[in-house]
């Protein structure tokens, strides 16, 4: 990877986070990897940041890439694709668009070699976890340059049915925004009992960062660990018991379904149809 130029297309911050882990794992050398987009003064900052090249200028940045990595939202996807004009026939384009289909993406570019994958947040932190597929004409050499892409924010899955992209969009990721939620609503539960807010938070963090290590050590079934925290008429019953009654597991799943349909209704919206007030990814 170090001698591959990579090329990104849109430099929002899931794309920050890869050139950062690529650098922090000196999987990639600054000098090879080109980050375009329509906003001058965010190359300049991410030139200034991690040493790479920017330009405003799409086909330019992609004219000789190895690989080029499109990190743009979906409702700007189709107008990006008009201007990229000259991506090599060998070289591998990235997707980690949300909704954009490998069928989608090689109508628009005209080109064969084509990895989907869904990261998540977390990957800022190299934490992440992103699961991806690829289109037949993709070589074993270029699996290979995807995987240190993707390993780069964390964890990589690879899938070969592209139809769980969609899925992984609403479970891994949306995810984060489910978990932030949850921690938002126990942190406020803390200070409506009258902790000190930065106490509440400290423990909220701490016990959702321990029940996952805790949960990933144990590696047994989520509810044998729920059952040794709920003894019969205890404290924990007792808050379990309403969040039944509240439909709490209900509501996860609908949640989560509510965003694999939109996922693929992203997948086959025009553009003017989608919110265009979002940030690039």
């Amino acid at each position: 990877m170090l001698n591959k130029k990579i090329a990104f297309v849109g430099p929002g911050v899931m794309a920050e986070a890869m050139i950062a882990g690529l650098l922090r794992q000196k999987l990639a050398d600054p000098k090879n990897i080109t980050a375009a987009g329509p906003r001058e003064e965010r190359g300049a900052e991410l030139s200034k940041k991690y040493g790479i090249k920017s330009t405003t200028d799409n086909a330019d940045a992609v004219q000789h890439a190895d690989v080029v990595v499109l990190s743009v939202k979906p409702q700007r996807l189709t107008d990006v694709m008009k201007g990229l004009k000259g991506i090599r026939a060998d070289a591998l384009v990235l997707s980690i668009i949300a909704g954009a289909t490998i069928k989608k993406i090689n109508a628009g570019l005209k080109h064969k070699s084509i990895v989907r994958s869904m990261p998540n947040t977390p990957g800022q932190i190299g934490e992440g976890i992103t699961v991806w597929a690829a289109s037949k004409e993709v070589s074993e050499a270029q699996q290979k340059m995807a995987r240190a892409l993707l390993s780069a924010m964390g964890e990589e899955v690879f899938v070969e049915d592209e139809s769980y992209l969609d899925m992984a969009t609403a479970l891994s990721g949306s995810g984060p925004a489910y978990v932030f939620l949850f921690t938002e609503a126990l942190i406020d539960a803390g200070v409506h009992m009258g902790f000190p807010r930065r106490i509440a938070e400290q423990l909220v963090l701490q016990t959702i960062k321990g029940s996952a290590s805790f949960y990933e050590a144990a590696a047994r079934h989520p509810a044998t660990l729920r059952n040794q925290v709920t003894s019969p008429g205890g404290t924990s019953a007792e808050a379990l018991y309403y969040l039944e009654k509240a439909g709490f597991r209900t509501a996860i799943s609908r949640a989560v379904w509510a965003a694999y349909q939109r996922s693929l209704e992203l997948g086959k919206e025009k553009p003017g149809h989608i919110d265009t007030h979002e940030e690039e990814s």
